[in-house]
């Protein structure tokens, strides 16, 4: 349980409660909500900032609306933290984000409450066109069908493509757009700017609100309302018809912490038939001085002290590596600076992935695009047939949304940009929707690339100075979290395309590891070696073109070969040594450590790891048992 006082949270155990309120206890019960979530993610790391910015809109949309009957889609997922908790998942948020316990976002197979399940962003226009749908062909004509869009996720064009068809269609729902003018770093490009414009119109706001003050309540009078409404929007406001074009009723911008007033638009809305957007204006981090002021560190700040705001580090730990996202950023400040060709592209990423670090040396050369992979990937594609050497990081789960971007635009081009994909592998805590597994998968099929793993920052260092110099498409995928060295920043070394390294020679079974779980394997051998058992290791580095050489090589020397990766065993690092094995003929018995063919849940990593079976601990106990019924 969460300690604290909540009297009126204490008894919302469903949305039914929360309509049982008074206009004075709602607004309390938003002041509990808030303090909730406060102290819940202080000492349980968590989304913060988003979630304070959408209190008053959740008690709002439960107050108004008959969830789960009415469909409330969260976009992005990371803003239904109030929506999990009025939904009868109170006592159980001491569990968020931990294994068996809920989930960090929005998951139908965890609650009937939950609509859709929201990991990335930019989806609910399109999920929730797909039940308007459904339910007109079925005869439903009840249901009230909501997509709460927000925190950066309008900046990716499938909420536009959403938009245009459901303009057409003609359907009834209702799309929110949480305009908090962030996603984890301030929103960028035109769109921020338009949605500026229109909140920033004060002679617009003025004059609509009036009308809509005097009129808007008086029967009938809605339709004259909106005409007044859209004739002040041509007038006053440029390109103020945006939303309409798509077919869209624009109503707001409003404040998104007038909660009484909230619930008055929406109980209007529900009258009102056919596509209709509400433009609120809410602020991340609302409530907590201290995620107000810094919005990109409290987005998901990690353990702090609620009461000051400070953030909690472990000062028993010196010397500690840092993560192997710093050092990308810095590397790439030292690459920048040997060629004025380097620039660096990221779709919303900039703090997550450290891309700020180069930014902060190369403004001009930082591209932040917004949530748009697809863009940031044909985007890169641009900058490098016309000279440039683009680095284009994004998350290894996110990069699944510009596949075909990848194959059409770079590869068949084989055009030489370099993707940097970050939290690739087992991700910890935020689960299913961001695990970085498939990449090395599906990354292999593609002509043209080349995809490296290092095993620990200094080879990512490495890699990247090979990659700068390199004329074709290259993958360099890593870990999040941190690195293993604290003397980190050597000398560069080019590494050669397609060639790993003999790590330690053994007896009988070898390891060929690809990526940082070549240290699971170095650590297990040293626990292994204590017990008089030797074993062969070999950071393989690539997966593709992987060392046919160095797999032939341990095929004649070792009778069981293993292969570990932190990527799906279905496709990926140790298909590519059976198809060498299985070209030459080669016999030896070869045992595939990896992800499953399942979704992994959320936990921490060191649980994932151990529950895929290739953490140090599951990989001595194979090597045990195999040891064992061997005779070796």
């Amino acid at each position: 349980m969460v300690k604290g006082e909540y009297p009126l949270l204490s008894q919302i155990n469903n949305p039914d409660d929360v309509k049982k309120l008074s206009p004075i206890e709602l607004l309390s019960l938003a002041k509990e909500l808030r303090q909730f979530i406060i102290d819940a993610v202080s000492c349980n790391p968590g989304h913060l900032g988003a979630n304070l910015g959408v209190i008053e809109l959740t008690i709002a949309l439960h107050y108004v609306y008959r969830a789960p009957y009415d469909k409330i889609i969260w976009d992005v997922g990371h803003q239904a933290y109030a929506h999990k908790i009025l939904t009868g998942r109170r006592e159980l948020f001491h569990t968020n984000r931990k294994k068996g316990g809920i989930s960090g976002f929005p998951t139908p197979k965890e609650s009937p409450y939950d609509a859709f399940g929201v990991g990335h962003s930019s989806t609910s226009i399109s999920a929730a066109l797909g039940m308007a749908i459904a339910d007109k062909l079925q005869h439903i004509t009840d249901r009230q069908i909501v997509a709460v869009i927000g925190d950066g996720s309008m900046t990716a064009g499938m909420a536009f493509e959403a938009l245009n068809n459901a303009g057409a269609s003609k359907t009834n729902i209702t799309v929110i757009l949480n305009d908090n003018r962030m996603s984890i770093s301030p929103n960028v490009g035109a769109l921020s700017e338009y949605l500026l414009d229109i909140a920033t119109s004060k002679t617009y706001n003025k004059v609509k609100n009036d009308v809509w003050r005097i009129l808007g309540r008086v029967e009938g009078a809605q339709k004259f309302v909106q005409k007044i409404d859209n004739a002040i929007k041509s007038v006053v406001l440029r390109h103020s018809n945006l939303f309409e074009s798509f077919g869209f009723r624009y109503f707001g911008p409003v404040d998104g912490h007038d909660l009484l007033y909230l619930i008055r638009i929406l109980e209007d809305f529900k009258n009102i038939q056919g596509p209709k957007l509400l433009h609120i204006q809410t602020k991340k981090g609302k409530g907590f001085k201290q995620a107000e002021e810094d919005q990109v560190t409290f987005h998901a700040p990690g353990i702090f002290d609620k009461e000051t705001g400070k953030l909690v580090v472990d000062n028993t730990e010196t010397n500690v590596p840092l993560n192997y996202q710093d050092v990308f950023g810095y590397t790439l400040v030292e690459l920048a600076k040997q060629n004025d060709k380097i620039v660096g592209i990221t779709p919303a990423m900039l703090t997550g992935c450290s891309m700020h670090i180069f930014q902060q040396h190369f403004p001009e050369r930082t591209f932040d695009v917004g949530i748009a992979e697809q863009h940031a990937v044909t985007f890169s594609a641009g900058l490098a047939i016309a000279g440039m050497k683009p680095f284009c990081n994004i998350y290894s789960s996110f990069m699944q949304r510009a596949y075909d971007q990848v194959i059409h635009d770079v590869a068949v081009q084989n055009l030489p940009v370099v993707f940097c994909l970050d939290r690739g592998g087992l991700v910890g805590q935020d689960g299913v929707t961001h695990q970085g597994v498939f990449d090395l998968a599906y990354f292999r099929c593609i002509p043209n690339l080349t995809i490296a793993a290092p095993k620990d920052e200094i080879e990512l260092r490495n890699m990247m100075y090979t990659a700068a110099k390199y004329e074709r498409p290259m993958v360099i995928r890593y870990p999040r979290g941190k690195g293993v060295h604290t003397s980190w920043q050597q000398p560069f070394q080019s590494i050669e395309i397609g060639k790993g390294e003999i790590l330690a020679d053994g007896k009988y079974i070898v390891l060929l590891a690809l990526g940082h779980p070549v240290n699971f394997a170095l650590r297990a051998a040293q626990k292994l070696k204590d017990k008089g058992i030797e074993i062969g290791i070999y950071n393989m580095r690539f997966a593709k073109p992987v060392d046919k050489d160095l797999i032939i090589k341990a095929c004649q020397q070792y009778d069981i070969i293993i292969t570990i990766e932190d990527g799906t065993i279905v496709g990926g690092f140790g298909d590519a040594v059976l198809d060498v094995m299985n070209e030459n003929n080669l016999k030896n018995r070869c045992i595939k450590l990896g992800v499953p063919d399942t979704f992994i849940e959320h936990a921490t990593q060191m649980e994932q790891y151990e529950f895929c079976g290739f953490s140090t601990a599951s990989i001595v106990r194979k090597i045990e048992e195999l040891w064992t019924r061997n005779n070796f």
